[in-house]
């Protein structure tokens, strides 16, 4: 029986049907069910848009991804007077049910340092140590020494930039957040300032961010925003010269007034598959300068420390004497030398009539150009140095060190001749792409020759280019010679950077500069001295004021120009530079608080817009409001890196090694001395996290202690410690109820008066109805126990601290100091309790007794006696609510011989302390106290009236709360006589318990 052809034609379609669906092949309307199903993961993706939005090319992209996906990657970077402080935040979301490596990659510049690393994962923090990185020793294969589970944040080095790079494991179906921050000091090159922010998360991110803030003292010049630069080939700050109206990278916006800039990169994911759909966008280049007056530069002055920008203009060129060395082994055969002698015939048009100059190559043998003469520069002689160029041709070994000591020869005797300019600037500029293969090769007798030709009479400025290339030779013999190292690499356009790195220093405008300030008012200077000073660049000088309470700092900057020497002197008025540093510091954190990023106005702009980014660098910005001091301490590493590399014997080396690691460790710099080391999460078999201990991993006894904060608020079971925690704290969540005592999360932080006795110890009293702040010293004995709060008949409270004696460091006028390494609180009431704190543990006895270590953090109950610990930070002791401490931990991780962990008290709330309270601080918390003049026949002396007593005092400053706050106060000398009751001896008490009453009778008198 025939069927009818339709039949027919509708059994073989199902019979087709059935084959494919046999095969694999999705059943009709099964691409648009798979289509919907992605679309929902595409919602697990927290795009910036509805997923039907999201074209079909980049779903196929996202749906490949086997990796953790970046749902958020934020950059936020404020620049304040030069000193760029960035802070990363990358979010990765696992998709899957199984663990899986997610792997944070950033680009960070060479010239940065890390200051901060921190991973949230499964919901617990890993915070990020610094620690001296060890000395190599030969060890088996495969044993590194690091502990289990630790791993050091790596960086492989790059011309430009370095990769920091950190795996770790994230539970199925769980995010892990990654927090970096570094900081660096921009230098100006050719007339600008280049910001670089390198964007390469490799793949597409669902919301990604930029914003970089600019505030300056000075008025802000020339910003421009360069297209995004990718590609190794890039030649960095000597690109060549972009469009007069260079096309912004997509959705750049640019808010630009006076002293404050902000731009903001916010592409979605759409918009970064249009540039590119590997997740390599290139760098986001921000180019400035700031407007500058003639004279001795911009001083700005905070928080005891200062920075001195000096960059001159308007000032005639100072003739040079040059000699180019030009490496012409085999080596640099095809597009080496071929660009190498592009460089140099456009370097040849840019010389200036009052030059003189020479060429020498060398391989095997050294060729000169012009023998024992350098020649001025003339239409002939140029011309005539093109043809030595030109006939060029690589061939041979390197022998560099023949090649130097030629050079050197030649420009020393041109010097000691008599056609020399007078006060002109000499200087060899060396080109090499290779290692010493012909002639002297050890490195250490190559830097000797070359010392000993040098003479001190010019510098060395050395060029690599490409990989097989002794950068450390290079960079000391640049380094030992006044001069510069710059790297080229392999693939970059040599043409472009060798003729930028010349215009860098082809414009010599001073000589011999000498920066001088009034003695004994500063000290630790960074280096003040420079052999040169060349147009568009900048000289940056840092250091501390010895007297903050000075009026002026009188500064002369003395150098050589062209024809003259020149003399600059002016007294700067140190409390307006601080004035006018506060402000704009006040507008840089504004724009740093994650607020700024969410709608609201930092001064000077208007509404801001981005994510919010949250900072590890402090949710107070506390970084930036010491950004004079941490420019100091970045520009102190880099010197003793420096010198470091110039050292001629092991023991100057060695101390300008530990020189460097210590301000390394104290500002959490990852520098080469220096490694980051973080603990890594576990992960079970079955994808999800291990349980966490029950304390926090127990960190050294000498862990650094960087900066002190107070208790969070945090809900209950959730660990307390977030973002913004400063470097070094861990955390731990403790719920479990032992005996009568409740352990939670700390909660809402307390006030802390500047009432308090901290550091050596450094006494300070704050007169509320007064409005005064008056300050002391107390140079007691080591063991001795002194009573600081005396309040045991009213209150039931008493407290004493106990004295530890360390050697006084050098230079110091003290013999010795003295710190506190304990202090007890003793509470009598509702019923007979204490509390004793040193830097290690917290002992509560009440109704039970406890231990617990400083590391952690946690919140105890016991009665009327509350205790929160922040992990390595502080401790608050609250009684009955009305009465509230906190106790400060100092803690040094590598502490030198002078150093001691120590304890600084500080009182939070007195009302529940009665009037009749004493001690070295309760007998002034209800004190009044006036300020009047004595005036006798020589001068007029402030003092203190303080019952019927008058004290002589003197202006100071004092830094409270580990050096973060800055306090005005008048001081009393001598043990503060009759500023306290009795004598010193009157205050020390026979043991830590003791709650005996204060001597009826004191013995000031009037």
């Amino acid at each position: 029986m025939l069927l009818p052809p339709t039949a027919l034609l509708l059994l073989l379609l199902r019979l087709l049907l059935l084959l494919l669906t046999a095969l694999g092949s999705p059943a009709p309307g099964a691409k648009a069910g798979a289509l919907e199903e992605f679309e929902e993961d595409l919602s697990d993706l927290d795009l910036d848009m509805a997923p039907r939005r999201v074209p079909r090319q980049v779903k196929a992209i996202l749906a490949k991804e086997s990796k953790p996906h970046i749902q958020e990657l934020s950059i936020k970077t404020t620049i304040i007077s030069r000193y760029a402080f960035t802070a990363v935040s990358c979010t990765m979301l696992n998709r899957h049910s199984a663990a899986a490596e997610g792997v944070f990659q950033f680009q960070v510049p060479a010239a940065a340092y890390v200051s901060n690393f921190t991973m949230i994962i499964g919901g617990r923090v890993y915070q990020s140590e610094v620690t001296p990185k060890e000395k190599k020793v030969k060890q088996d294969k495969g044993s590194d020494g690091k502990p289990k589970n630790r791993e050091a944040g790596s960086a492989s080095s790059e011309t430009e930039m370095e990769v920091f790079q950190m795996g770790a494991s994230i539970p199925g179906r769980n995010r892990a957040i990654f927090l970096l921050t570094y900081e660096e000091l921009l230098q100006r090159r050719l007339g600008r300032y280049e910001h670089v922010t390198s964007l390469r998360p490799l793949q597409l991110v669902s919301r990604l961010s930029l914003d970089i803030t600019v505030v300056d003292h000075a008025p802000i010049l020339l910003l421009e925003v360069l297209p995004l630069r990718n590609g190794k080939s890039n030649t960095g700050a000597y690109s060549a010269l972009v469009p007069a109206k260079p096309e912004l990278p997509v959705t750049t916006a640019i808010k630009h007034n006076k002293n404050v800039c902000r731009v903001t990169f916010s592409p979605n994911i759409v918009q970064q598959a249009k540039i590119t759909t590997n997740g390599n966008l290139g760098d986001f280049v921000l180019r400035y300068d700031v407007e500058r007056e003639m004279g001795i530069g911009d001083i700005q002055v905070l928080n005891g420390h200062f920075v001195h920008y000096f960059a001159p203009k308007d000032l005639p060129v100072v003739p040079k004497n040059v000699v180019f060395v030009i490496d012409t082994s085999a080596s640099m055969l095809g597009t080496k030398i071929r660009q190498t002698k592009d460089a140099l015939f456009t370097i040849l048009r840019d010389l200036r009539p009052d030059d003189h100059f020479n060429f020498i190559s060398f391989s095997n043998r050294i060729k000169v150009w012009q023998p024992e003469r350098l020649v001025p520069v003339t239409p002939l002689s140029v011309r005539d140095a093109k043809k030595f160029i030109y006939t060029l041709v690589p061939t041979g070994g390197t022998n560099i060190d023949d090649a130097i000591r030629t050079g050197s020869s030649l420009l020393r005797d041109y010097l000691s001749g008599p056609d020399v300019s007078q006060n002109s600037v000499s200087l060899i500029i060396f080109l090499t792409d290779g290692r010493p293969t012909v002639g002297e090769v050890q490195s250490p007798a190559i830097l000797g020759n070359t010392r000993a030709a040098v003479q001190e009479k010019f510098c060395i400025f050395t060029i690599g280019i490409g990989n097989d290339v002794d950068y450390r030779l290079l960079e000391r013999m640049a380094l030992e010679n006044c001069g510069m190292m710059r790297r080229i690499r392999e693939e970059a356009d040599a043409r472009a950077m060798l003729k930028g790195f010349y215009d860098e220093i082809g414009t010599p405008l001073l000589s011999d500069i000498r920066i001088n300030y009034t003695e004994d008012s500063v000290e630790y200077v960074t280096q003040h001295l420079f052999t040169n000073y060349f147009n568009g660049s900048e000289i940056v000088i840092a250091g501390k004021l010895t007297n903050r309470s000075a009026e002026s700092l009188h500064v002369q900057v003395t150098a050589s120009n062209s024809d003259k020497s020149i003399i600059l002197e002016t007294d700067v008025p140190l409390r307006r530079r601080q004035v006018e540093t506060e402000r704009h510091v006040k507008v840089a954190v504004a724009a740093m608080s994650p607020s700024a990023g969410a709608g609201a106005k930092a001064p000077g702009l208007g509404a801001a817009q981005g994510p919010e980014v949250a900072s590890p660098l402090g949710s107070n910005g506390s970084a930036v409001e010491d950004f004079v001091e941490r420019l100091w301490g970045f520009l102190s590493v880099k010197e003793g890196l420096r010198s470091r590399l110039r050292s001629q014997t092991s023991r100057e080396r060695e101390a300008h090694v530990q020189q460097a690691t210590n301000l390394s460790m104290a500002y959490h710099f990852l520098t080469p001395l220096t490694s980051l080391v973080v603990e890594r999460p576990q992960v079970l078999a079955n994808g999800t996290m291990a349980p966490a201990p029950t304390t926090a991993p127990k960190a050294p006894d000498d862990a650094a202690l960087p900066a002190n904060e107070l208790p969070d608020e945090a809900e209950e079971d959730v660990p307390p410690s977030v973002p913004g925690k400063k470097p070094g704290s861990q955390s731990s969540s403790l719920s479990n109820a032992i005996g009568g005592v409740q352990r939670r999360t700390a909660k809402k932080s307390l006030t802390i008066t500047k009432t308090s006795a901290d550091g050596d110890p450094h006494f300070v009293v704050e007169f509320p109805l007064s409005k005064l702040t008056v300050c002391f010293n107390i140079n007691g004995e080591p063991g001795h126990v002194l009573r600081l709060v005396a309040d045991h008949t009213h209150s039931g409270v008493t407290v004493n601290g106990k004295l530890i004696g360390a050697p006084a460091p050098p230079g110091s006028h003290k013999h010795q100091r003295t710190y506190f390494s304990t202090i007890t609180i003793v509470a009598d009431r509702p019923k007979r309790a204490y509390i004793e704190v040193t830097p290690k543990k917290v002992i509560l006895d009440g109704r039970d007794r406890l231990v617990l270590p400083c590391d952690s953090t946690a919140a105890i109950e016991s009665g009327a006696l509350s205790v929160a610990i922040v992990g390595k930070s502080n401790v608050t002791v609250t009684i009955g609510g009305t009465i509230s401490f906190v106790i400060l931990l100092h803690r040094y991780k590598n502490p030198a011989p002078y150093q001691r962990d120590h304890l600084g008290f500080y009182i939070s709330n007195s009302k529940g302390l009665s009037h009749h309270s004493h001690g070295l601080l309760g007998q002034f918390l209800y004190e009044e106290v006036g300020l009047a003049k004595m005036v006798d026949r020589i001068q007029t002396t402030p003092v203190l009236k303080v019952k019927r007593r008058s004290v002589p005092v003197v202006r100071k400053t004092r830094r409270i709360y580990s050096g973060t706050q800055s306090v005005d106060c008048w001081f009393a000398k001598n043990n503060a006589a009759k500023l306290i009751d009795g004598r010193y001896e009157d205050y020390v008490v026979s043991h830590m318990f003791d709650t005996g009453h204060w001597p009826v009778n004191g013995t000031n008198g009037a």
